[in-house]
């Protein structure tokens, strides 16, 4: 079966995990498959459970991954409730690959890309929420708003009011029509002038950063123990949400800065940073895959203080 979708970071993943004998890995976001047939393939005394929202992905994994079927367990849902359902097993690897695949952003028929004739961006179809409700419905003010916090965009007002009058005369229909209005009205840069337009619509329409958090909050409550962490993100919103998370469960004291000596015990880390600086694509695979170029990969491990 040929894979859709190229993995990004797919040796170090393989690397990140490499010293685990049992258990389980919990691969947040399965995709199609390409990391968990890697960790399945190199790994075969653990077993894994593959979450994705996307049906069409599940599907497609499922087949792929068939000749490991004894060792997979797939479960379709949001990864951030999802994993509840399994942390009771023995979980020694936890992976989320936060981004958007290659065949979700070039299929025509999901919405992402520019020149898709829809406007969808729904990584679970099943759910309500579509770009063509946030772009057609959301209020200048709304717009502005996921603009401003999810694309970082400097102009977000402009980009509010050019979508806002467009809209009064008619319906925006596709991800290429709101391309093309972004583009007549904004100087092409280094990258595609509706990228991060387009980005913050996603952000919003899938609830991205507050999945993330979710996700994290629902690791730290867990009460795991000798269990890796890995984050792949891709831009630096989700990066710093990663990044923060990790110092406050390596900090030891949590004491208020302005207290001469430690009086909390100073024992209050849940484990240790692994990447001081997050991994990144070799100039290899950013050249066989520009889209690794943005992905960052920070690691976690969770272990009782005593041993860390």
């Amino acid at each position: 079966m040929k894979p859709p979708h190229i993995p990004v970071l797919y040796n170090e993943v393989v690397e990140v995990f490499s010293d685990l004998k049992s258990g389980y890995i919990i691969d947040c976001t399965l995709g199609y498959g390409g990391h968990s047939e890697a960790l399945l393939k190199n790994l075969p005394d653990i077993k894994l459970v593959g979450i994705d929202q996307d049906s069409e992905a599940l599907e497609f994994s499922k087949k792929r991954l068939k000749p490991f079927k004894k060792r997979v367990v797939f479960e379709k849902g949001r990864f951030s409730s999802v994993i509840k359902n399994h942390l009771h097993k023995d979980i020694k690897g936890i992976l989320a690959d936060i981004g958007v695949s290659s065949l979700q952003l070039d299929k025509k028929d999901r919405g992402f890309g520019f020149e898709s004739d829809i406007l969808d961006m729904r990584m679970d179809k099943d759910q309500m929420l579509s770009a063509k409700e946030v772009v057609n419905n959301y209020s200048k003010e709304q717009l502005e708003e996921i603009f401003r916090d999810y694309g970082e965009i400097r102009e977000y007002k402009k980009v509010a009011d050019i979508i806002v009058k467009s809209r009064q005369k008619k319906p925006i229909e596709s991800a290429r029509e709101l391309a093309s209005l972004i583009e007549k009205n904004f100087k092409r840069g280094r990258i595609h002038s509706a990228t991060l337009v387009f980005q913050a619509i996603r952000i919003e329409v899938n609830d991205e950063l507050g999945e993330l958090a979710n996700l994290l909050e629902g690791i730290k409550n867990a009460s795991l123990e000798h269990c890796k962490v890995a984050i792949i993100t891709f831009h630096s919103l989700e990066d710093r949400i990663v990044k923060r998370t990790f110092k406050e469960w390596a900090k030891k004291c949590i004491c208020p800065p302005d207290i001469y000596r430690c009086e909390c015990g100073g024992n209050h880390n849940i484990g240790k940073i692994i990447t001081k600086k997050p991994i990144i694509a070799s100039k290899n695979e950013i050249k066989a895959n520009p889209r690794s170029r943005s992905a960052k990969m920070r690691v976690f491990e969770i272990g009782k203080m005593e041993k860390i």
